[in-house]
């Protein structure tokens, strides 16, 4: 006579120091591997992220002197010699500087120059009747020269430049070519060179009825 089999779990079970236990499956591959630490996330977030400043173009050498002129605008540093009759140079890229005894007429410059790089007009009459424009760039960085534009205007009509630009201003106008035409044809009606003609007075006003 056989005895009944006692019914055979289908959990298996180990035998551990005396007890048993149920046989648990092997955690999947990705719960087997290394779970990551804070360590090891604040270590790649530091590789993920850009270098701050990497990019960054190297800052530009300033110049002492210039940033001096820069904080005392729209002032200048001859200001003083407006109206006064003496002897001037005035620097031209490129050519011959001007030497002269005559008087500034007028100067102007803008109120600031946030980026670094601002502009200087003035206007001279020399002894001889005739008129001196000048228009300097200039920039606070060292590395950057200041460039220097100037003309005259000669009224006489031995000149041949007065010349030229009278006929030329002719064969448009009625009126002939005077010192404020040829400044309007150098400094142009930008702001700044608006400030300019309000100094020396009202002749670059167009009056009309």
């Amino acid at each position: 006579m056989s005895s009944a089999r006692p019914e055979e779990s289908s959990e298996a079970t180990i035998l551990v120091r005396g007890e048993t236990i149920p046989d648990q499956a092997a955690p999947p591959k990705e719960a087997q591997a290394k779970e990551p630490t804070d360590k090891d996330s604040q270590s790649k977030g530091k590789d993920d992220s850009p270098s701050k400043g990497r990019d960054a173009p190297p800052a530009k050498e300033v110049s002492a002197a210039k940033v001096k002129m820069q904080s005392r605008l729209p002032v200048l540093g001859d200001d003083q010699d407006v109206g006064v009759a003496k002897d001037h140079v005035v620097t031209r890229d490129g050519k011959a500087d001007l030497a002269f005894t005559g008087t500034l007429l007028a100067s102007a410059a803008p109120s600031s120059a946030p980026q670094g790089t601002w502009q200087e007009y003035r206007v001279y009459e020399t002894t001889g009747g005739k008129h001196v424009f000048s228009k300097v760039n200039r920039s606070v960085f060292a590395e950057d020269e200041d460039t220097h534009e100037a003309e005259t205007f000669d009224p006489t009509p031995a000149s041949m430049p007065s010349q030229l630009l009278r006929s030329a201003r002719d064969l448009t106008r009625s009126k002939p070519l005077t010192w404020t035409d040829a400044a309007v044809d150098f400094f142009g009606y930008d702001p700044l060179a608006k400030a300019l003609y309000r100094k020396i007075g009202g002749q670059f006003e167009e009056h009309i009825n």
